[in-house]
């Protein structure tokens, strides 16, 4: 029989064991500061309030984002190239301030903080949007035949305030949300980390849900029953979002806020410049790290050595004078290995993450250029009279079944052929929906020719009056499109989440998020240098007022072609991407 001494070990192994097995290990902690109880906390328990939180807020955004162009359009007077131009530079901010989320959740307050806080200026925003488009005094006059009076400043000013209030606000969800529904999944538990990619599609799905409400119903009370009513809807909706979110407050998990992420990044440049003389040891083993469990950035796991971006490493070389001194603490001067392999991280994600610009610069035509084509259809089925901007509910329905049967039938399928757990890793996946995105380009361009064709054959061109094809020819083309959403932009959230390092995952899903901020930029400078080239001599250019003498197919091809290139680019930057590894 064994000592004493011999068995206390095997009783602590025992006692730790039955600990992961209790509580999360994940460096996560329930509201009151204690590790999570597994059985109480996160998980698929947390998750209906994450995603009613998302359901809400997404129909709140697509509420004002689906049919903007028309009231920019009609209400405010505005034309073609103007509008569009103005709905896609918002999109982008919406995009582009997530930054601002990201850094303040990841470095001060937290995810939970971040999106109530930032929830509060949405709301403000869509209170001050609703207003606008109720109080006559607040909007423009309606036209006298041909004659639209133009807003005047003061009402630009309350429209526009309240268009990029939201646009702040939404800069504190959107770069937290999914990360935050994700943290409720401990990743050391492999049952739970499969569970978490499921969430990620389910998260989407949600997205859609209230994507679907917006582009059907809420598009038709906009245009039917006023537009007052149309942006109050969404604002009770946001307050939903608001209580939903709150609701779960009981049974999150929460990971603590690692510091400024901007910050560590800035030390690995400067001690890497400083120690430029130095060689790295051929030895990693050599280069500095923590000699405890965890790293030394809060909530943060080690991340193992690579062998790229070596010049990086100089930053975790121990100098001869700090060897002497043994004071290791000045982060300005001496980083530690993963603190290095972070920054080394984003570098390696860069590739990847701007195969999303050209993807969301098509993602945005289906607020803008899809709109515009249905308006020179023929929009009436039966006796109804179809909004344009309702046949993004197609979009919105082709995730909706997409999603489900991508998880519950896709994946286990290619998981026969992949061997991958989920059936393709992210990168596979984000590729799919690349190559469906040039087909989604393509049916659009097909359709705007056959619109073009029967145009000239009844000679509309001159008048252009709508042509006499129903708007339904656009289904193909934006049921397509959601299918390349269901394969990037989930793979994009889930490859973002996974690759990051632990203590920036807000920071990365901004980033992920701002490849949609460029896209959007992007396609209003395409927008912009199309009108440009295509009407100088007086031309009549590819995208004119009236489309019917334009050619907006050519832009279509125009983005089928970009897309193209985009995904070679991608398909050569994927082969050489080197996975995370965390210790």
């Amino acid at each position: 029989m064994g000592s004493i001494e011999e068995e206390r070990p095997l009783i602590e192994e025992g006692l730790i064991s039955q600990e992961a097995k209790l509580y999360a290990q994940d460096g996560s902690v329930d509201l009151h500061g204690n590790p999570p109880l597994k059985e109480k906390t996160g998980n698929w328990k947390a998750c209906p309030f994450i995603l009613g939180n998302e359901c809400c807020e997404r129909l709140a955004y697509y509420g004002i984002a689906g049919n903007l162009i028309t009231y920019l359009t009609t209400k405010l007077h505005q034309g073609n190239v103007s509008a569009a131009t103005n709905v896609t530079t918002w999109q982008g901010t919406c995009y582009l301030t997530p930054l601002i989320g990201a850094v303040l959740a990841d470095a001060y307050w937290g995810r939970y903080w971040t999106i109530a806080c930032f929830s509060g200026i949405y709301f403000i925003g869509m209170s001050a949007l609703t207003l606008s488009a109720s109080v006559p005094a607040l909007k423009p006059a309606e036209c006298i035949g041909d004659f639209c009076p133009s807003a005047t400043p003061a009402q630009y000013a309350m429209f526009f305030s309240g268009l990029y209030l939201i646009a702040l606000g939404t800069g504190g969800i959107k770069p937290c949300v999914s990360s935050f529904g994700a943290d409720q999944f401990d990743d050391t538990d492999s049952g739970e980390r499969v569970r978490k990619a499921s969430f990620f599609n389910w998260f989407y799905f949600s997205i859609n849900i209230g994507a679907l409400v917006s582009s059907s119903l809420l598009v038709w009370i906009q245009e039917n029953r006023g537009w007052g009513l149309g942006f109050g809807i969404p604002t009770v909706f946001m307050g939903l979002a608001i209580a939903s979110f709150f609701f779960g407050t009981p049974l999150y998990r929460f990971q603590k806020p690692g510091g400024s992420p901007i910050t560590r990044i800035s030390q690995v440049v400067v001690a890497s410049f400083r120690k430029s003389s130095l060689k790295v040891p051929e030895d990693a083993t050599l280069l500095y790290e923590t000699q405890d469990k965890n790293s030394a950035i809060a909530g943060s796991r080690k991340i193992v050595h690579t062998n790229d971006c070596q010049y990086l490493d100089k930053a975790a070389v121990i100098s001869e004078e700090e060897s002497k001194s043994g004071d290791y603490s000045n982060s300005w001067r001496l980083c530690t290995v993963t603190q290095v392999e972070e920054l080394k991280i984003l570098i390696r994600m860069f590739p990847i993450w701007a195969s999303g610009i050209i993807f969301s610069a098509v993602y945005a035509q289906m607020s803008t250029m899809f709109v515009q084509q249905g308006r020179a259809m023929n929009c009436k089925i039966g006796s109804f009279q179809l909004p344009p901007a309702a046949l993004g509910t197609f979009d919105t329905a082709s995730v909706i079944i997409w999603v489900p049967l991508y998880d519950r039938f896709i994946v286990p399928l290619a998981r026969r052929f992949t061997g991958v757990d989920k059936g393709f890793t992210e990168i596979q996946r984000m590729g799919i929906g690349l190559f469906v995105s040039v087909l989604s380009m393509a049916a659009a361009a097909t359709v705007e020719i056959i619109r073009l064709h029967v145009a000239n054959d009844l000679g509309l061109v001159e008048s252009g009056a709508p042509v006499p094809i129903s708007v339904l020819w656009q289904i193909p083309q934006y049921f397509i499109l959601g299918a390349a959403e269901v394969f990037y932009f989930i793979g994009q959230l889930e490859f973002f989440y996974d690759q990051s390092p632990d203590a920036m995952r807000s920071l990365c899903s901004a980033l992920a998020l701002l490849t949609n901020a460029l896209g959007n930029y992007l396609s209003s400078l395409i927008l912009t240098l199309v009108a440009y080239f295509t009407t100088m001599n007086g031309q009549q250019g590819w995208i004119s007022d009236n489309l019917n003498s334009g050619h907006l197919d050519y832009f279509f091809w125009l983005l089928a072609g970009l897309s193209l290139v985009n995904m070679a680019v991608y398909f050569f930057s994927a082969a050489k991407y080197k996975q995370k590894k965390a210790s």
